[in-house]
């Protein structure tokens, strides 16, 4: 057997002069976002969604904390302090910084707590709606045949009164309009829109392949309603229920307005109480009046924001 020489071992050695060099790594794969993902992202650069979110951030907080914003009581007067006592605009947040009513009552005050009225009664509707709206829409569009012509025919004679004016009448034959009458009033003529989206969204959604291959699985009906119809199906609902909020609460001030809202403290009840006063008062009128519409404003430019930003058209 022939000797080999250090010279060829260092020939036969293998070349290592290389051997830190990383090796190339293939390219990562970007993580793919959802529906959900997407529109959070479009929401976040959305200075419209960023506005209307910090005042309805500031409306929750005064109205589950209005003892933050003022220590006065909204239903005491003091006749010494009538409406013809004008603001007193340097003393901000105080009792009299936005003036008194005719009864001597501060309007901060009402104006602070008039917000947990209409913010009530604006999200109790909205849920009510959703609730009772999502279920006969998704029964309707997922069973069809009879059950879908009894019910569509069902939310055409409610879609026939309108809306304003039954509302009116539910309320006229409850002498104690409390927030739950007027909640239980809004929403027994406003679940019909929120029905007719959903009843839409299914009947597009229980055709896409996974909902057929959860039927041949054998999964029951309520599963496939609610773990694969639902939840995708829930965007243009949630769109409609926002938008829809806003305007609830406008609905509110203007049964208010008319004597057939609710009987406490209601930025409707004093935009009608300061009408009389409109010549000497204006500020009675005036400051309900533009909270009133910054409120609806802020929820409505919300809803828009968001059916944006779920709207693949606009991508």
């Amino acid at each position: 057997m022939p000797d080999m020489t250090k010279s060829d071992t260092a020939t036969a050695a293998p070349d290592t002069s290389d051997a830190t060099t990383p090796a190339p790594q293939p390219p990562k794969s970007e993580k793919t976002r959802s529906l959900w993902g997407d529109a959070w992202q479009d929401l976040r650069r959305n200075k419209i969604f960023v506005i209307s979110s910090v005042l309805i951030l500031l409306l929750l907080l005064i109205t589950f904390f209005p003892g933050w914003f003022t220590s006065g009581n909204p239903t005491y007067g003091d006749l010494s302090k009538h409406y013809l006592q004008k603001p007193q605009l340097g003393k901000v947040f105080s009792t009299e910084w936005l003036g008194y009513d005719q009864q001597g009552r501060s309007v901060y005050a009402r104006l602070i707590y008039g917000a947990r009225a209409s913010i009530a009664v604006g999200f109790g509707t909205t849920i009510s709606v959703t609730v009772v709206g999502g279920l006969v829409g998704m029964i309707a569009g997922y069973f069809g045949g009879i059950v879908d012509s009894i019910l569509s025919r069902l939310v055409d004679v409610f879609f026939g009164i309108p809306f304003l004016l039954g509302t009116m009448v539910v309320l006229n034959s409850f002498p104690e309009r409390t927030a739950w009458v007027v909640i239980g009033a809004l929403a027994f003529f406003g679940w019909t829109q929120l029905a007719r989206v959903m009843r839409g969204a299914v009947i597009t959604t229980k055709q896409s392949d996974y909902v057929q291959a959860a039927k041949a699985l054998g999964a029951s009906t309520p599963r496939i309603l609610f773990r694969h119809i639902l939840p995708n199906t829930l965007a243009p609902v949630i769109v409609v229920a926002t938008i829809s909020l806003g305007v609830y609460i406008g609905s509110e001030a203007t049964l208010s307005f008319l004597g057939l809202g609710l009987n406490g403290v209601s930025w409707g009840n004093d935009i009608s109480d300061g009408g009389s006063s409109i010549r000497i008062a204006q500020w009675i009128m005036l400051y309900p009046s533009i909270m009133l519409t910054i409120t609806v404003l802020a929820f409505i430019m919300l809803g828009e924001a968001v059916r944006n930003a779920l709207d693949p058209k606009t991508r």
